[in-house]
């Protein structure tokens, strides 16, 4: 949800709608075109602007990776990707039992646990 201060406006609601159409993990580039498509006068720095609310306001998921341009996701349940390494693209990954795989030395060494991120790396079919 987003912060109490942050109110939904007709940009960030067709943002996050177009974000929505979408599994292909695009850029924010990619989400300036989708959304000129409905909305012709915004700007790029906009976009990036409202994409950051987004994400902040825990309504998108913004994946990042050293290296590699930041992409955007409207999937915010639990699941994890994987990311070509020849071509950048991302694809959604079913996610495994985290409760099994997390080690519990985590949570006696006083940590909170708030998020698990898990990227896997690999070359996708058109880049094959």
């Amino acid at each position: 949800m987003l912060k109490a201060q942050t109110r939904m406006t007709k940009q960030r609601k067709v943002i996050l709608e177009e974000l929505s159409k979408v599994c292909s993990h695009p850029t924010a580039d990619e989400v300036y075109s989708m959304v000129r498509e409905r909305l012709p006068h915004i700007s790029l720095g906009t976009v990036y602007r409202n994409l950051d609310l987004l994400a902040e306001g825990k309504q998108i998921l913004k994946l990042e990776s050293a290296g590699s341009t930041r992409r955007y996701d409207a999937k915010i349940t639990p699941h994890s990707h994987i990311r070509c390494v020849s071509c950048g693209s991302i694809s959604d990954v079913d996610s495994i039992d985290i409760p099994k795989v997390m080690s519990h030395s985590i949570l006696e060494n006083g940590y909170t646990l708030l998020g698990v991120r898990v990227e896997y790396d690999g070359v996708c079919l058109n880049c094959k």
